[in-house]
């Protein structure tokens, strides 16, 4: 009798023990499928990725143009959506973070505050402006940037898809941009201006001295501006390389002066 008792305790040991081990087991797999999700997630977008961007959270700070972390132009498409009433500055505080919050909670992102590929993608999407005035040739065939003088802004096409929008400035009061429909016919991924003696890297030209380029003046896109060309912040410059370089670009230029 008592040998009998032994015998199922110790089989009842054994199955608790077995339970055990499967729920650990359980654990692992779901641990290690949550791991593999969130690294195929986060390896799901690029650079090259529509409306993409980089990460950017409270704390960081477009420091000077050789540094910019896109947090005034965050703060002027938070503005545009009617989430951030003061002026743009570049810093990323408290009161930008509770704008990007409020954004993820409207687009039911989990509100993290931090802007990733998933908040970037629809905010930049939202606050592309005067879609009604784009030419009707940057939505045909082939790849397409489009500048819109009056709203300092860059769209790019392909086949007739939006794929990002950039903030940008253009040429001053006497060295418009000047309107029209071109095609890129140089490039140069560190070209100097030999007149101005200025860097203007990723520089794709398409009407005489006139190029898309990165800037290494330009801290806000709507304070100055350039002697022709249109200036971008450098990493926008050259996420438009990536994308544009090996391939026949249309420029087109359209839009009263701003």
């Amino acid at each position: 009798m008592v040998e009998a008792r032994d015998q199922a305790r110790d089989q009842a040991g054994r199955v608790r023990l077995l339970v055990g081990l499967l729920a650990l087991l359980v654990l692992a797999l779901s641990l290690t499928s949550a791991g593999g999700a969130t690294a195929s997630t986060s390896a799901a977008w690029t650079m090259k990725s529509p409306f993409s961007r980089e990460v950017v959270r409270r704390g960081d700070a477009d420091v000077d143009p050789y540094h910019i972390a896109h947090v005034r132009e965050l703060q002027y498409r938070l503005k545009w959506r009617g989430l951030f009433a003061a002026t743009p500055n570049g810093q990323f505080g408290p009161v930008t973070e509770a704008a990007v919050k409020a954004f993820q909670k409207r687009n039911h992102l989990a509100p993290t505050g931090v802007v990733g590929y998933r908040t970037w993608k629809p905010l930049i999407k939202r606050t592309v402006r005067g879609q009604a005035d784009v030419p009707a040739g940057c939505k045909s065939a082939g790849w397409h940037a489009c500048y819109d003088r009056s709203r300092h802004q860059v769209n790019l096409y392909h086949g007739g898809d939006l794929l990002n929008s950039w903030l940008v400035r253009g040429g001053g009061a006497t060295t418009q941009t000047r309107k029209g429909s071109f095609v890129v016919y140089y490039r140069d991924i560190d070209h100097v201006s030999a007149l101005y003696h200025a860097p203007m890297p990723y520089s794709q030209f398409f009407s005489g001295g006139q190029a898309l380029h990165g800037s290494r003046l330009m801290m806000d896109p709507f304070v100055g501006h350039s002697h022709g060309c249109v200036n971008f912040w450098t990493e926008d410059a050259r996420q438009l390389w990536n994308l544009t370089s090996t391939k026949k670009l249309y420029v087109r230029v359209y839009g009263a002066w701003s």
